[in-house]
């Protein structure tokens, strides 16, 4: 009688409940929508939900920062704080796009 190698033994006793036990598998849940409703649900959930996100990161932004940005681009007409508010705006909009993508 021929000896099986060890090798053998070893990758059939890692593979054999992989095997046995993948039908049982649950599929995976994903963000993707199955139909034209479900899409335009998350469009706008993810839309609210990235728009609050920047407002709230703006305002921090403002909170950290001497003096009030509003006021100042508002009232004083200060293009510089406009232009910094608006790099802040597209910063923070960025990082969430990239976080919602995953």
């Amino acid at each position: 009688m021929k000896r099986i190698p060890v090798r053998i033994l070893f990758l059939l006793a890692l593979t054999l409940p992989a095997t046995l036990f993948a039908a049982d598998a649950a599929p995976a849940t994903t963000w993707h929508a199955q139909t034209l409703g479900q899409a335009l649900a998350m469009m706008v959930l993810f839309a609210a939900v990235g728009i609050g996100a920047a407002i709230l990161g703006y305002k921090t932004f403002d909170k950290c920062t001497p003096g009030d940005l509003n006021k100042e681009i508002i009232e004083n007409k200060n293009v510089a704080a406009a232009i910094v508010a608006a790099a802040v705006i597209l910063g923070v909009c960025i990082i969430i796009a990239a976080a919602m993508i995953g």
